[in-house]
C-alpha cells in the first residue's frame, strides 16, 4: 500500500484512507486477490490425476502429537469451502478450466 500511495503522490499525512486510494486506482482489495490465488491453485489441483502427488497430499492425515489448547486452526479444506460458498461455486466447476477462470477472476 505504501508503494501505491507513493505512486499517487499521497502520504498518510494527507489522511486519505487506503480504500479511497485503491478505488481511485481501480485495484481490488488484498483479500479478494488472495482468495483468487487460493481458488486458482485449488482448480489446478482438482484437475490433476487422482494419483498425482499433489492430490495424494490432500488426503494425508498427521498422526501423533498432542492437540494444542484452544480452537483448532483452520485447515486448507475449510478455507476453500468458505471461498467456494462466498462465490457460490462448486468443486466440480473447477474441472472446466475456462468456466473456473471466469468465475474466480477479480478485477484489478
Amino acid at each position: 500500500m505504501r508503494m501505491l500511495r507513493w505512486m499517487c503522490g499521497k502520504t498518510r499525512l494527507d489522511r486519505i484512507s487506503n480504500e479511497v486510494i485503491r478505488h481511485q486506482v481501480g485495484m481490488a482489495p488484498v483479500e479478494d486477490k488472495l482468495r483468487e490465488a487460493r481458488l486458482r491453485w485449488f482448480g489446478h489441483v482438482r484437475r490433476r490425476d487422482v494419483d498425482a502427488p499433489v492430490r495424494r497430499c490432500k488426503r494425508i492425515t498427521v498422526i501423533g502429537g498432542s492437540r494444542g489448547r484452544g480452537r483448532p486452526r483452520k485447515n486448507w479444506k475449510e478455507v476453500i469451502r468458505q471461498d467456494l460458498g462466498l462465490l457460490t461455486l462448486t468443486e466440480d466447476m473447477a474441472l472446466d478450466r475456462n468456466l473456473w477462470r471466469t468465475r474466480i477472476r477479480v478485477a484489478g
